[in-house]
């Protein structure tokens, strides 16, 4: 009786991993979401970080590792976003179908155009990325663009699923399309609308939605501001005030806060990503989210 059990649990075993497909490893929730549309149930997809988290602080943990092992795509940002943790990780994974330069590895900035690329580098002027401003996945034009490239590997790394791919991959972009479409619209009463950013994030959000960035809380990237700095702040916005203050989901409230009690301007979370409040649950309700909250600051 032990022969036929055994053979039924192999069995099993063995459908259980064809049915899992492709393992793909995010580094962040923007690209398991495109990861999660583009490969549907063709592919597993993990994201080692969450929108609650700052991904430049994130540790290479045993799970991750473990993730990272089993890997076929691995999608990150790249820019040195995860340079603190990243190629520990795949070092530590021995995995060789993640390496730089292999087909399962995908630096999502490579692919789109870099804003604030540094004259020169310094770190004590914070933490500055020398390949310019990493996060790129606030402007939906970039997702688009991204989109191409995981397609295009997905049917490298898995050739027999190719028309499958393809066809999510038009699919993906009709519907994408005829978001920004609507999105643009509904932008236009925010061009122009002068906002104070808690750090050097949003860049290719103001860019794509024509905001006026009047001042930067963090007077040095990533690293908390000084009273000084935040009193020089609320000078400059006596004589140029802003309609909100924007913070990214993850961070503190802190210097955001301060500033509301002696401006009196509003300030509010963005997502940032996917997973940034409860109604940004992919990357269509992800900029939805975000139009609707600059929405009402508009006025």
């Amino acid at each position: 009786m032990k022969r036929p059990i055994l053979a039924f649990v192999f069995a099993i075993s063995v459908a259980s991993q064809a049915s899992a497909g492709i393992r793909i490893l995010a580094c962040e929730p923007e690209w398991a979401s495109l990861a999660k549309e583009l490969a549907g149930e063709k592919a597993t997809v993990h994201s080692a970080t969450t929108a609650l988290q700052d991904v430049h602080k994130i540790s290479a943990r045993p799970s991750l590792i473990s993730k990272m092992r089993r890997a076929d795509l691995l999608i990150c940002t790249g820019a040195d976003l995860e340079a603190a943790w990243l190629s520990l990780l795949i070092r530590k994974s021995g995995n060789p179908r993640v390496l730089p330069g292999q087909p399962g590895f995908i630096e999502a900035a490579n692919h789109v155009t870099m804003q604030e690329i540094p004259a020169s580098i310094d770190r004590s002027h914070g933490d500055v990325h020398p390949h310019g401003n990493p996060h790129i996945q606030t402007d939906p034009r970039n997702i688009a663009k991204v989109a191409n490239v995981v397609a295009r590997r997905l049917v490298q790394i898995d050739p027999g699923n190719g028309e499958y791919y393809a066809s999510r991959l038009e699919d993906f972009q009709r519907r994408w399309e005829a978001a920004l479409v609507r999105w643009q619209s509904q932008a236009k009463k925010l061009k122009g609308m002068p906002i104070v950013s808690q750090h050097k994030s949003w860049i290719y959000l103001i860019n794509w939605l024509g905001l006026e960035r009047v001042a930067v809380l963090e007077n040095k990237p990533g690293l908390p501001p000084s009273a000084a700095h935040l009193s020089e702040v609320a000078q400059q916005l006596e004589q140029r005030p802003a309609k909100v203050i924007i913070r990214a989901a993850y961070q503190s409230p802190r210097a955001a806060d301060w500033l509301v009690e002696r401006t009196r301007i509003p300030a509010v979370a963005l997502p940032f990503t996917v997973g940034g409040n409860d109604k940004a649950v992919d990357l269509f309700s992800l900029f939805d989210e975000t139009l609707r909250i600059l929405g009402q600051y508009a006025e």
